[in-house]
Parts: structure tokens; sequence; C-alpha cells
């Protein structure tokens, strides 16, 4: 095998020779590196691949909802596949030790010339790894790891080791395997494909969502007509066949709504990120021959979710959503895109994105634990923070709305209004909010600036679900999962879930901030503002606690009872602000999924504790009414620290008084 390989790198640097000696000088390097990697991999211990490495997940009534792929060595495997996908994907993959660096130089050239970085270069060998081990991150760290698992993969297996565990893993238009996707596709075994259904299945996993036949049949042809040619030229197959596998008609027995949904592939795949955080799992997943995953998914709710999600038509948008049980972390349903096929990025456990407003329940949890009410008031208005460093802030409420006037903490909420969750971060201190949103696990390196309080913080919609889940249980911490149990083929359990929960919060405090994240969609409310959550009123059936949140790049909502609570996340995969055309797709997902779940539950609210009392009270000021014609709202508060008459205490006056920071009115 060395010699292809010297001959095809010798043509690799005629062609470099075109681009100069610096070329030349940084391919020597480039040489080197790899000689010595391939000398660190000869000496390493061999990495463990296997036939036996399947697996299968359960739901929490212990339905069989996922197994990885049926395994078929390489004589079982149709000549016209395997040839169809050299000539497709990989024409010099037995010449070659994992790279193709013939193939790597016309690329750079070709994406010179263009400009661009369109033309790629990965061998069958690079795919597989990735395919076993790695993240879809395009990521400098993810293309090194990559490199290095494809020269061990090339230095401990046979070329036809490779393309074996190769053909039985790829991803076939959300099928994995040749097996599973001859079955799927046209109801027969691998080894029986012909022509013109292999080159059909080959063309597929350079694009899965576009070269199905299922979902585009019409872009399916036009890439078998490709995978057909290049055969030809291969001398793979004569004129005539090429003629006659294209014309072939094709009867196809899969359909699109195969009990493998895109949304079961993103919770699959998040379970299997969660089985490499446990100790010695891992190993046994490769040596037992088959392990058994239990875990949290709850079918109904998924289904649910998922289908709120496929009647919308959300273009480029992507979307996130996470529902979990607050009372012991099970993660009853997850979506991480759109469409798996299209990109297997898990934005539901891997993305990272601005929280807006749905951080400020965090705080008023901590303005509440600090001695504030849901009565206690700042003046909204436009306002300038000045800092003794000489810097300033000037934040804005959302459409310019301001009371310019006292607005107590509830009417704050569900206003959203920013001037207000300003004035109490900083009158707390802004550690104080880093503090609180530690305790419930925001694991984030979170920085105690004055923005912090308006969600500008990147972080995962994990980690939101199971802050929230907090309130939702009246505050306990729980550890938000994917799995159960595992058992090996035997029925051995390798691994149990411990649940644990550990008392964060003050339950009295808890129900006061459950009550008030009810004021969002509350009719009571409606005065110079809306609610920002009042459009949902009249789909809701149950009470519901629920925060939304809105940044140029990010729409989130977040909402629970005692049985549920669901995140949903929207945005845009490069960031992109969003058009005044994007609609308010994550609250229609957020209420179509919770009313859709919980119809047949019980969902009876809260029960208050004993040291709560309820007092009317104007619902934008947090005054007590004292005029029979006035509206009034029952406000929740500790027993002893109610508004009495005549009380017009606000926290504006003292906040003034703050020796390090100030404020200028405009």
């Amino acid at each position: 095998m060395l010699f292809p390989f010297i001959e095809r790198l010798v043509k690799s640097m005629k062609i470099l020779k075109k681009i100069g000696k610096i070329s030349i000088i940084l391919l020597g390097i480039f040489l080197f590196g790899n000689v010595c990697l391939y000398i660190y991999c000869l000496i390493t211990p061999k990495i463990q691949i296997s036939k036996n490495q399947s697996y299968y997940l359960y739901d929490n009534k212990n339905n069989e909802i996922f197994n990885n792929y049926s395994w078929v060595s390489l004589e079982e495997i149709s000549p016209y596949l395997i040839d169809a996908t050299l000539s497709t994907e990989d024409k010099h993959f037995y010449n070659h030790i994992g790279f193709d660096y013939l193939r790597i130089a016309k690329a750079i050239l070709k994406n010179i010339a263009s400009g661009s970085l369109s033309e790629g270069a990965s061998t069958i060998t690079q795919q597989y790894a990735k395919n076993l081990y790695l993240t879809y991150d395009k990521t400098w760290k993810r293309k090194i790891e990559e490199a290095i698992l494809a020269f061990e993969l090339e230095t401990h297996y046979t070329k036809d080791e490779i393309l074996e565990g190769y053909l039985n893993t790829i991803n076939y238009g959300g099928v994995f395997g040749i097996e599973n996707a001859s079955q799927y596709y046209f109801n027969k075994s691998a080894k029986d494909l012909n022509l013109a259904e292999a080159s059909m299945l080959a063309g597929i996993p350079q694009s899965p969502s576009n070269y199905s036949p299922l979902y585009n049949e019409e872009l399916a042809k036009k890439r078998q007509k490709t995978v057909l040619t290049l055969m030809y030229n291969n001398d793979k197959i004569d004129e005539d066949e090429l003629n006659q596998a294209y014309n072939e008609k094709l009867t196809y027995s899969g359909n699109k709504n195969s009990e493998i949904t895109s949304g079961l592939m993103y919770f699959k795949d998040a379970v299997l990120n969660e089985l490499l955080q446990i100790p010695n799992i891992p190993d046994s997943l490769l040596t037992t021959g088959g392990i058994k995953i239990y875990t949290t998914l709850d079918s109904t709710a998924q289904a649910v979710l998922e289908k709120s999600i496929d009647d919308k038509d959300m273009g480029e948008l992507q979307i996130a959503a996470i529902m979990m049980n607050p009372n012991n972390g099970d993660v009853l349903a997850l979506v991480g895109g759109t469409d798996y096929n299209a990109s297997q990025f898990n934005r539901a456990i891997s993305a990272k994105r601005q929280v807006g407003s749905t951080m400020k329940p965090f705080l008023y949890y901590a303005a509440l634990e600090s001695g504030f009410t849901s009565a206690s008031s700042f003046i909204s208005e436009k306002t300038t923070f000045s800092f003794s460093n000489n810097s300033t802030y000037t934040p804005k409420n959302y459409n310019d709305k301001y009371a310019n006037g006292p607005l107590s903490m509830g009417a704050a909420i569900a206003y959203s209004d920013n001037i207000y969750a300003i004035k109490t971060h900083l009158f707390l201190g802004e550690e104080k909010l880093v503090s609180i949103s530690n305790r419930l696990g925001i694991d984030n390196n979170l920085s105690a600036v004055p923005s912090l309080a308006l969600g500008t913080e990147e972080i995962s919609l994990m980690n939101m679900v199971s802050g929230y889940s907090s309130f939702a249980n009246m505050g306990n911490k729980i550890n938000g999962h994917l799995i159960k149990k595992i058992e090996d083929s035997k029925g051995n359990i390798l691994y149990e879930f411990e649940e644990k929960k550990v008392n964060i919060l003050d339950e009295s405090l808890v129900y006061i901030l459950n009550e008030m994240l009810t004021y969002t969609y509350d009719q009571s409310f409606i005065d110079y503002n809306y609610p920002t959550l009042i459009s949902l009123a009249p789909r809701m059936s149950n009470k519901y606690s629920v925060k939304s949140g809105t940044t140029n790049t990010d729409m989130w909502i977040i909402g629970y009872n005692k049985n549920a609570v669901l995140g949903v996340w929207t945005g845009y995969d490069d960031n992109r602000n969003f058009s005044s055309e994007v609609s308010n797709f994550h609250k229609d997902i957020w209420i179509e999924t919770m009313e859709n779940y919980l119809k047949d539950k019980d969902n009876t609210w809260y029960d208050a504790p004993d040291n709560i009392v309820g007092v009317l009270v104007n619902p934008i000021t947090g005054e007590l009414i004292d005029n029979e014609e006035e509206k009034g709202k029952i406000f929740y508060f500790l027993r002893g620290t109610e508004p009495y008459v005549g009380d017009k205490y606000n926290f504006d006056s003292v906040f003034n008084q703050n020796d390090t920071d100030n404020i200028i009115e405009n």
C-alpha cells in the first residue's frame, strides 16, 4: 500500500509547485508532522471498534424506540453499492493512508480560484472517524481529533475493515447503516441491491436531507446521475449500464412517516452524549455486544412537541426544545433542530445563546430573598445609569414604553420592564444574580455586569430548563438527565440514576414568584402596556408560570406547572438578527405542546404555604386599594411584609443614595 501512497504524494507535490516554494516548505512541515503522528499511532494501543457496538434505547414505558444498526460484512453488501460509494466519496481509498493529499491539493487550488471554502477533501476514513466518535462542530479542535482518529484507524485496521465500518454507520437520510437503508428504501438486503438502487443510495450521504428520494426525488435523481457518471468515469460500469440504471423506475418501500423521527434522533444523540459522561460505560458499550439504555423519554410528550414543530413553516429558523419533569429531572422530550438530516448539531444541549428576559426570574427570586416584595416599586422611566468608572448604561424597554411612575415588581414581570430589572440588579449588587444563578445550577462563568439582568449571557437550554425546574418543584435542585438505567446484553445493571434532591430555595418565596410569573398573561395588567404573553391567555386551560425573552438574535419561552417545565428557543445558527417578518413560533409551540401534553393530567395549582397572605393592591403601583372603584389584583406576601394603608414606599429613594452607582433621569 505504501507505493501507491508515495506515487500520489509525488503528484501532490508537483501540483503544489505551481503555487510556490513556500507552499512546498509548508507541505514538508505538514508531512513531518504526519510522520510523527503515524509513529505515535503505531506505538499507542489499538483503538477499539466493534461489530458488537450495538445499543437499544427504550422510553420510560420500556418500549424500544431505537437501535443503532444491523451490521453486515463487506461480503454481504452489493458490489454495485461498494463501487458507487468509492467512486463518489473516495476513489483513491485503497491508495492513501487516511488523507488524499492530491485531492487536498486540488481542493486548495479550487478554493483559491473561487475565493470560497466550498471544495472539501474528506476521505472515507475521516468520515468514519467523525461518525464513530466526534461531534459535528466545525472547529479546529474537532478537525485535529478527526485527523488523529483517522490515522489510528488506518494504522490498526485494514482498508476492508474501515470500509465495512463506514458503510454500516453512515447516514442514509435518517436511516443509519446500509443494511437498514436497503430494507427501509427497497425492502431487501444490502447484498441484493441492483445498480439503479445502489447508485441511488450511494448518493444520499453527501446531503441526506436533500438527496433522499423520499424527500426530494428530483434532486435525488440528479444526484444518482452524478454517481453513475463517476462510476462510468472510473470504469466500473459501461455507458449502457449507466443509461439503463438511470432510466429504471424505482419503487420505494420507506416513507417520511418512519417511527424514527428527526426529533428522536436528536434525543438519541443527547442520550449518547450523556452516556459518555458516565464512568466506565463507554468501554462496556464496545465490549458487551449490545447494551440496553432505558431513557426518560415520554413518547407522548415527544410526539406532541414534534407535531407542533412540524406544523410550522420555519424556513431557515432553527429550534431547540426541552420538556422536563421538575420533580425528578427526567427529560420527557427533546428536539435539537428543525431537521436532523440537514444538521446533526444538537442545539438543545450543545448551543449557548443569549437568554434575554428569561434571566429575570432568577433576579426576582434573589430580590424576594433580600427583602423585596411583589409590591416593591421602582420608578420606570427612561434612565441612564452612571458608574464610578465614568461609564454609562442606557437600557430601553421594548417598544420604548414606560410607566413614568412607580411600578411594582409584579407589573415589572408582566411587562418585562428592563428599567426595573436593572435598578433591582444594581440595588442588590451585581454579584447577587451571579450567586443565585450558580445556586440554581447555571454553570457558566457569569460576569457580574449590569446587563446580566437582561440576559446578555449565553447559556444552554438544558441549563435554563433545569434552573426553572427548581421553581416548578418549589425549591429543590434536581439533576436534568436522559438515562434512567443501563443493562448489558445479559441483563446485568451497569448503571442506574440516583435521584438526589437538595433544597436550595425558600418554598414561600418560590410560591410568590410562581404567582408573579402568571402575570405575564393576566388581563389585570392591561394598562399603559400589555403583558408580554397576553396573546396566549385565550389558549390556556391551565394555570402556568411562564416567562419569555427576546434579543436581536434569540427568542425564548420557558414555563411550567407542577407536572412539566418546557423551554423553547428559536433563532438562526449564524446569529443573524431577526427580521420583522419572523413569527412567534416559539410561543405557539410552547402553548400547543403544554396544553396537549397536560390535557389529561391533574394540573391543580401549588398550595400556598401557611405564612403566605394575599392582599388586594393596585397591580401597577403595588399600593393598597383604598377606593372601591379602583381596579385591583391580589398580590401575595410573606405574613408581616404585606403593605399597609398609606404605604407609599418604593426603593428609588434608597437606590439614589447608593455610594458607588447613581442614576441620571432623562
